[in-house]
């Protein structure tokens, strides 16, 4: 297996992108192992499971400087069973490779099978139950460590037998719960020290005069490469002249979407590109709605893309229409068929596929109207335009080149019939352009600079040139980078359209989408998503970035841009017995522990108070440390702790109400703080809300198409939680009254509520109403999906 093509297409079927291709390829061990693998395997076709494909990647880096060649010859049954799903993760992938390393010549599936734990299943409920027992064994040195105890308690639990086959990520996520419920949230006692402040040392006179320059997506990578304003060569030199003066030598882009459906979180890259990159060059950019297929377009989308574009922060040069341009469009049209570059085509759907060589690809041949004369296809094309053609009966196609191997050279479609009425220009037009025509004609137009766009249209480069050449106008530079794809959802619009008929949300910005109306709806910063995106950086490869990285930006965002607020989503009453019913101590909190600039506020401490259910346990144990039955809990920021020393419960066995005393009488250290919202009709305490809405991930996996039972078969049964009860303390209407103050919508009061996440106010609620939408979960909460 010598010649590098015949490797590079046994590596192609492991799903490698270029990039990782070539880098592979210049590693000749490395491809000699992999192509090996693909041999064993079996395989002749792209691998459908990208674990699969990650698994033999691992399995050749593992093998690569393996001179034996009984234990290679050994690797295939390592192989086989990665490809029969027997070894399911890169724990069982080394303990295989161990095992034939050792066992050379005499390995057999068998031994290898027991080797890598194969059959050994740990379910979620064993690693819970041996977190737990290694806690309880543990507790009094993570007690006295708290989360400074996490990376000893992550070697010591994984050294546990019980848990050798166990998925780490999935011990870390029990551990995660495990400390949360034993120790509560984190506190002043788990902040890191603080350093302590030291005179910065002057400069060295050298660099004085050289600030480091801001690094960002526009100056990497990409972006950074992309030819300067005027360096896109034309067919004519007095095109670019032109062009030049006038732009005065600017950038100019635009935003081109398609106004036929609510934009989602991949679009958001695009409109950060183009915006952002014009904005950065202190260029232009045009938002240019496509509106060339009246079949699908709505004036609800038109306003949508937008709102959306604005709240994202940006604000287009101009608004503009391909719609402004159907009669220069239609003119140019006329005019390639008068430089015999356009022909009106009667061939059904079926000849054209034929003509192109068919599903065997075989030669293509030209269509018998290709070469009638210049006259009889303008006259067939006016034709068109007066209505004397049906739907598919006629199109318009360019004369480009059969011979090309590209197949966005295969004579395209320029226009076709359609008996639609315009939004904008009514019962005008028979005929429409389409995306081939429109596109690269537009641009040329409006005398777009960059004519940036995702890989998708890497072949459509070759077509546009073409015909801005064949017109001998001015030819706009399209460059192309990859989108970006977020796992575990859906962006299709036909399928979330399923999604929305079929009650599977409430609508296009169900929280539990990706549509940016959603992720609006849902309470997510516009300045989160566009540092998730200059945190990417713009590359040519296609970006396929699970929930959770997305997730991890917005909380970085929301730590430093939240206050603080204690909300009880699922209450029951605490009464402290030993104080007085009128008993009233109001308690400074501020609304961020070191950010003084967001001020504090005073909630009131009585008698009675909220707290929330999963901090009360009916029967102690030594591995927990928040409410029960005789033993003293501090409540946040409260001076003394109180202790349990009976409850009631309701005929269901629903704990209705619990009685502890206050211990104002000792100083006594908890071992943990719980939160709780005071009742004092004085001070209208607590807040009412009517309904929390805890979203979950709207799939189980984090491809949903791939369900081989279809994309509905993987939707989350439990992707909403719903509280109906919930209090929250009286800072919450302080904040709400200043954010209303500031002109903000519903979904920008955004906070952090203790322990159970960040939150916004929902665009339902009204003032007698209040609903909570959940952003995302607490970084503590690594066990539960937010998205």
């Amino acid at each position: 297996m010598t010649d590098e093509n015949e490797v590079a297409s046994k590596l192609a079927i492991l799903g490698l992108t270029d990039q990782k291709l070539n880098d592979v390829l210049k590693n000749k061990k490395l491809a000699f192992a992999l192509a090996s693998i693909v041999q064993e395997c079996g395989a002749e076709s792209a691998l459908e499971d990208k674990s699969t494909a990650s698994l033999l990647q691992s399995l050749g880096t593992a093998t690569k400087d393996i001179p034996d060649t009984s234990v290679l010859a050994a690797r295939s049954l390592v192989t086989n069973a990665v490809v029969m799903k027997k070894i399911k993760s890169n724990i069982q992938l080394e303990a295989a490779v161990a095992y034939i390393k050792s066992a050379g010549e005499k390995a057999n599936s068998a031994d290898l099978d027991i080797a890598a734990g194969v059959g050994q299943e740990v379910t979620p409920e064993m690693i819970d139950k041996e977190v737990a027992t290694y806690f309880a064994e543990n507790s009094k040195s993570i007690t006295a460590n708290r989360y400074k105890s996490i990376p000893s308690l992550m070697a010591g639990i994984k050294k546990l037998p019980g848990l050798k086959w166990a998925p780490p990520a999935e011990v870390k996520k029990a551990i995660d719960k495990k400390l949360l419920e034993v120790l509560g949230p984190k506190d002043e006692r788990d902040a890191p020290p603080k350093k302590s402040k030291m005179e910065k040392a002057a400069p060295d006179a050298a660099t004085v005069d050289e600030p480091k320059k801001a690094r960002n997506m526009f100056t990497e990578g990409f972006l950074g490469d992309l030819h300067k304003p005027g360096a896109n060569p034309q067919i004519k030199p007095e095109l670019m002249t032109g062009h030049l003066k006038a732009t005065n030598g600017i950038v100019v882009t635009r935003f081109p979407p398609e106004p036929n459906g609510y934009l989602h979180i991949g679009h958001s890259k695009a409109i950060a590109v183009n915006f952002g990159y014009a904005k950065y060059h202190s260029g232009i950019c045009y938002l240019r709605y496509d509106d060339t297929n009246p079949e699908a377009e709505e004036e609800r989308y038109f306003t949508a893309i937008l709102e959306i574009i604005e709240w994202l922060g940006f604000t287009p040069y101009k608004i503009t229409y391909s719609s402004d341009h159907f009669q220069r469009l239609y003119d140019l049209a006329e005019e390639l068929i008068r430089r015999d570059k356009g022909y009106v085509c009667f061939c059904t759907p079926e000849q054209v596929h034929e003509n192109r060589g068919g599903d065997n690809g075989g030669a293509r041949i030209p269509c018998k109207h290709r070469s009638k004369p210049i006259e009889q296809s303008l006259d067939e094309f006016r034709a068109m335009r007066d209505g004397k053609y049906n739907p598919g009966e006629a199109t318009l196609r360019m004369k480009m080149d059969l011979e090309d191997p590209n197949p966005q050279m295969w004579d395209l479609v320029a226009y076709r019939v359609l008996n639609a009425p315009h939004h904008r220009t009514g019962d005008k037009w028979k005929v429409y352009p389409t995306y081939d025509f429109t596109h690269c004609l537009c641009d040329s137009f409006e005398n777009i600079s960059h004519s940036l766009c995702t890989t998708e249209f890497y072949l459509s480069r070759q077509s546009y040139e073409w015909l801005c050449d064949a017109l001998e106008i001015y030819k706009p530079a399209q460059r192309e980078y990859g989108r970006l794809n977020i796992t575990g959802t859906i962006m299709s619009k036909r399928k979330i359209a399923r999604l929305v008929k079929e009650g599977f949300v409430s609508d296009w910005d169900d929280p539990r989408l990706f549509t940016l109306v959603a992720i609006r709806r849902r309470g997510v910063p516009p300045e989160a998503i566009l540092s998730f995106v200059n945190e990417l950086g713009v590359t040519t490869t296609n970006s396929n970035i699970q929930v959770t990285r997305f997730e991890t930006s917005i909380r970085r965002y929301l730590e430093d841009h939240t206050p603080r607020l204690m909300l009880i989503p699922d209450p029951v009453l605490l009464i402290l017995d030993n104080i007085p019913d009128d008993y009233v101590e109001l308690i400074a909190l501020p609304y961020k522990p070191g950010s003084p600039e967001l001020g504090e506020h005073n909630v009131p401490f009585t008698k009675r108070a909220y707290i929330d259910r999963s901090d009360f346990r009916e029967q102690d144990s030594e591995d927990y440390f928040r409410l029960a039955p005789g033993k003293s809990v501090g409540l946040l920021k409260v001076p003394y702790t109180v202790r349990v020393t009976s409850f009631r419960k309701d005929e269901s066995g629903k704990v209705t109400e619990i009685h502890a005393i206050y211990e104002n009488d000792r100083k006594i250290k908890p071992k943990t703080y719980i939160q709780w919202v005071g009742e004092s009709p004085a001070h209208n305490s607590p807040v009412r809300i009517s309904e929390v809405r805890m979203f979950n991930r709207l799939f189980l996996s984090e491809s949903p198409e791939s369900n081989p039972d279809g994309f509905i078969a993987d939707i989350n049964p439990n992707s909403l939680d719903l509280y109906k009860d919930a209090v929250i303390e009286v800072g919450f209407d302080d904040f709400r009254r200043k954010n209303v103050k500031e002109g903000g919508g519903p979904e920008s009061m955004r906070f952090q509520a203790l322990r159970v996440g960040y939150f916004c106010i929902d665009r339902e609620t009204t003032e007698d109403s209040v609903i909570l939408n959940r952003i995302v979960t607490l970084k503590e909460d690594a066990g539960k999906s937010s998205a």
